[in-house]
């Protein structure tokens, strides 16, 4: 399938996807003018594929049936499947639901191999093996129903060694679902402790057969680059083939692309095994390519095992990790006999022998063991104690690695990053491919290729870890929350509207800002009512982004003056003692201070990352600052965020990089013809047309902040109309064109932005429109100058109507805003038809971002206008058409008429060539008062991006900080 037509044509098959096969045809020759398009849709038409995607994606809507199958919500996802939990309404039971990720559910190779995981699982029988229900392709694509396993994975429990008898115990049951495969001549290719369930009642289940093949004779020749069970499709393929499963527990000869039998699960157990008795994995590496590189060419610490394991499990272990096929061993069954011998009560604790050979062999070796530990002895000393010898720092090993995540993310005034304290999981807020825009909460494991969203964090913002890593805490609907790594039901800890960073202590309590303009607070984390713990002094506006510091005896935290204005650039770094001691300024002129365990303060300051020793007993700092990274980082000096990390372990996660795209601006006509509109590129947004149509306003960013400025386009001249000390943005032209509203924080000691308005010309004074504690952004003018629409964030978005009085002589007399419509989901972005009838804005009453259209003043019935997502609707002056954009970057078109008073939509259609426009968003088009011409984006000659998609990451960063900036020691 071409890609670009199937991108192009996506809305127009959606709707023709609910249509009989037989109205198709018609349908595409009513509803798309361009004969080039109309060819293309017609030729899709003709094969059932791209409608696949379509129906699926729609039949997994919560709420929605698949066959007797009623979905209830997604409950995880990773690049093999997502599943879902739904309701078997024919048997009253509970099911899980497997599909394909989106981008492959028109793949007709992944749809072969979850058939063929299908297959597999009806062909095993077993208490240890998840049992398949069904194979439902009423969508047309295939649909794994199985049983649904509660209870935690194995990998959920691996934060410390498990207790001897409870490893062997899950250990012995997932030897038994591997016998039983192998005995079927299955093979699994993927098993770890991710894919392994474990009841509450201790049964274990072995999930998730997707990378599973039948395994080949044993007379098999050598595969073929199509045969080779650890090769994928020629596009798909890096060197030799692209490797099937997780590097960790990957065998030596499938990390190399050879063929694979029983063996290589034999291999994974012994991960597994290991990882039950160390709680450490037993090839671990900072990227995939160390990780395969321990696989192939290291062996496990053995050291990290206990003491007290018994020989049999040591030697089992040894026997599974051994990298010669010709010396592993040979079947899982065997297995079972080790186990069984170590949980006899006369199994013997590891190094007691009673074979006598075997204590004749260490007495002869006595002599030569003891010379040798005196050796290392000697040398240890002659390196230690010699004043002319120095060991090194280790230099910090730097890569960078993708998010994980479909989509970049885009940075706020509390985007943050956090790291668990071993190092091993960060945690992001991202939109992902989410249609409806809504940001996410995600973990990412960075020995794993992609991130896990977690469910139902919607808005999610200010993550932070707990202690042992098993816990994520974010803000999200005005409430501090808790979620498992693994995901699961988040856990409200209590109240915390506008949070703005917390911070999880050893005692379990969490130290946070919540508020606007207020002090710290702590809570229980398993709940409770916030208590203050901090004071505000004189002249201070708020403090946020708080850590507290390793002993719990004291927390640092950010502290920003009114004098400093909306830059954090002029905060303060304090530390207070806990739990209501005297608190200390430690650095002036930077803001997000996180004490490192290498004796360091890093904070932030003009997007450099700088670090300074600090004594943690003394709470001071002790020595001069140095910036530490390479690069520019990402942060936010409205709101005090930066976009680092440090673990425990000294791993250091940033993102840099950012900049908004400055690109030139474009017209694009209905024929998709392109022409320029403004040469100079710049880092613009909310473009928006002057009645007339000769002048565009836009947002620009300068090198302090945002402010609005005119472009007279046929002059490529760019005027500033507001230089304030703050921010200004979303300019909205009245209808008369004399004067524009903007949205702005031109009062310094206000932290969000409120309406004001400049006459068009830059003359005159600055009025303000309204006050209030909820930040607004201007939307749309009804023709009579009357009535302004703009939208408020509160606890959601809700269009406001703010009827104006006087005129540009006398003044303007703002009255009291209202709600145009008062319901509890989001309404925003507002705009009023050209005879100022009917008001659309977007809704996402259905889960998702759509456009609706209301009769003005109302009441009156709700009008969906899009159904596939959209967003920022823009009436045609010049012809009966509503305008909007999709996230999936495309500009629609929907033509409507009015019939005795009612509404009526026709189907949306693409506008020619603008689903071409790389990060076109709701921000970055307008449409030109003559109805012909968008202003967009010009096409980039390479892809950029506005937000950031990978991540940087330094280990060993410890050694680093102490070289660029020393320890003081006293």
């Amino acid at each position: 399938m071409n890609p670009a037509a199937w991108d192009r044509a996506k809305s127009l098959l959606a709707d023709a996807a609910a249509l009989p096969a037989a109205e198709r045809e018609r349908f595409v020759m009513e509803h798309c003018p361009d004969p080039a398009l109309r060819r293309e849709l017609l030729e899709l038409l003709a094969s059932p594929a791209p409608l696949t995607g379509i129906v699926a994606r729609r039949a997994l809507e919560p709420g929605a049936r698949l066959g007797p199958y009623i979905i209830d919500r997604l409950i995880g996802s990773g690049g093999m499947g997502e599943v879902y939990k739904a309701r078997d309404s024919a048997l009253n039971r509970s099911v899980a639901i497997k599909v394909l990720p989106e981008p492959f559910v028109d793949d007709p190779e992944r749809q072969a191999r979850l058939r063929r995981e299908a297959q597999l699982l009806a062909a095993l029988n077993h208490p240890n093996i998840a049992h398949i229900y069904g194979l439902d392709e009423s969508t047309g694509a295939a649909a794994l129903v199985m049983e649904l396993v509660d209870g935690p994975t194995l990998a959920d429990r691996l934060h410390r060694a498990m207790p001897l008898a409870e490893a062997l115990s899950i250990a012995g049951q997932i030897a038994d679902a591997l016998a039983t495969a192998h005995e079927q001549g299955i093979i699994h290719r993927d098993l770890k402790p991710a894919n392994i369930k474990v009841r509450d009642d201790g049964t274990v289940k072995v999930l998730d057969f997707g990378l599973a093949k039948i395994a080949e004779p044993a007379s098999a020749s050598s595969p073929s680059v199509t045969s080779s069970p650890t090769q994928e499709s020629p596009a798909m393929r890096t060197g030799v083939g692209t490797i099937l499963g997780t590097a960790a527990y990957m065998a030596p000869e499938q990390a190399l692309g050879k063929t694979v039998d029983k063996r290589a699960d034999i291999w994974s157990f012994g991960c597994v095994l290991y990882e039950m008795l160390t709680a450490r994995r037993a090839f671990a590496g900072a990227e995939i390519s160390d990780t395969l590189a321990r696989v192939v060419g290291s062996d496990p610490d053995w050291t990290a095992l206990s003491a007290s394991t018994p020989p049999s499990i040591l030697r089992l272990l040894r026997r599974c990790l051994d990298k010669p096929l010709n010396r592993r061993l040979a079947d899982i069954a065997d297995a079972r006999l080790d186990i069984e011998e170590a949980l006899s009560p006369g199994a013997s604790v590891a190094g007691r022998s009673s074979d006598p050979a075997t204590f004749v062999r260490l007495r002869r070796a006595l002599p030569w063991i003891m010379a040798a530990a005196c050796a290392t002895a000697l040398a240890a000393v002659l390196v230690v104690g010699s004043p002319w010898r120095m060991t090194p720092s280790a230099r910090p090993m730097r890569f960078s690695v993708a998010l994980g995540v479909a989509g970049a993310v885009e940075p706020g005034s509390r985007a943050t990053l956090a790291i668990s304290r071993d190092g091993a999981t960060v945690a992001f807020v991202a939109k992902g491919t989410s249609s409806d825009g809504v940001p996410r909460l995600y973990a990412r494991s960075l020995d794993r290729l992609d991130a896990t969203q977690l469910p139902e964090t919607d808005g999610a913002e200010g993550q932070f870890f707990s202690p042992d890593g098993q816990w994520i805490a974010f803000f999200a609907s005005k409430k501090l929350k808790k979620i498992a790594v693994t995901g699961g039901q988040p856990i409200e800890v209590c109240d915390a509207p506008n949070g703005r960073g917390g911070s999880w202590g050893d005692d379990g309590i969490i130290v946070f800002s919540a508020e606007q303009q207020t002090s710290l607070s702590r809570v229980s984390s398993n709940g409770g009512t916030p208590q203050p713990i901090t004071t505000r002094e004189a002249g201070e506006m708020t403090q946020r982004w708080p850590q507290v510091l390793p002993g719990g005896k004291a927390v640092l935290y950010t502290s920003l003056s009114w004098a400093g204005g909306d830059d954090f650039n002029k905060g303060e770094l304090v530390v207070q003692t806990l739990p209501a001691g005297v608190r200390k300024v430690v650095r002036r002129g930077a803001y997000f201070g996180r004490y490192a365990l290498s004796g360091h303060l890093l904070y932030v300051r003009n997007n450099v990352l700088y670090a300074a020793p600090f004594d943690r007993d003394r709470l001071e700092v002790t020595g001069p600052e140095r910036p530490v990274v390479d690069g520019l980082l990402i942060s936010n000096k409205v709101g005090g965020s930066a976009m680092f990390a440090i673990s425990d372990s000294g791993a250091l996660v940033s993102a840099l990089h950012y900049a908004v795209v400055a690109r030139p601006i474009e017209w694009l006509d209905r024929s998709g013809q392109r022409t320029t509109l403004r040469s100079t590129p710049s880092e613009w947004a909310e473009p928006s047309f002057s009645p007339d149509g000769q002048r565009l306003a836009l947002t620009v960013s300068g090198p302090k902040h945002l402010d609005v400025w005119i472009d007279d386009w046929g002059s490529d001249r760019l005027q500033p109309l507001t230089h304030f000390d703050a921010g200004s943005s979303w300019p909205v032209w009245t209808p008369d064109g004399h004067w524009i509203v903007f949205s702005s924080q031109r009062d310094p000691r206000e932290l969000v932005a409120n309406l004001y308005s400049l006459p068009a010309d830059g003359t005159g004074t600055v009025q303000r429109l309204t006050t209030s504690p909820n930040g607004q952004v201007p939307g749309s003018w009804h023709p009579s100058g009357k009535v302004l629409a703009f939208t408020e964030q509160g606890s959601h978005s809700t269009v406001m109507l703010l009827p104006m009085e006087g005129d540009e002589g006398s003044g303007w007399k703002p009255g009291t805003p209202t709600a145009f419509v008062d319901e509890p989901f989001d309404q925003r972005n507002p705009a009023f038809s050209r005879d100022g009838r009917w008001l659309a804005y977007e809704s996402n009453q259905s889960g998702r971002y759509n456009v609706a259209v209301r009769p003005y003043p109302g009441p009156g019935p709700q009008t969906t206008i899009s159904t596939s997502g959209g967003e920022a609707p823009i009436w045609s002056r010049a012809r009966s058409e509503l305008i909007y954009v999709t996230r999936d970057r495309g500009v629609m078109v929907v033509d409507y008429s009015v019939e005795g008073g009612v509404f009526h939509a026709g189907q949306p259609r693409p506008w020619p060539e603008s689903l071409q426009r790389s990060g076109l968003t709701v921000r970055s088009f307008a449409l030109h008062p003559d109805g012909n011409r968008l202003a967009l984006p010009a096409v980039a000659e390479t892809a950029a991006s506005e937000g950031w998609e990978r991540l940087d990451v330094a280990l060993n960063f410890f050694d680093e900080l102490r070289r660029l900036a020393p320890v003081q020691t006293r």
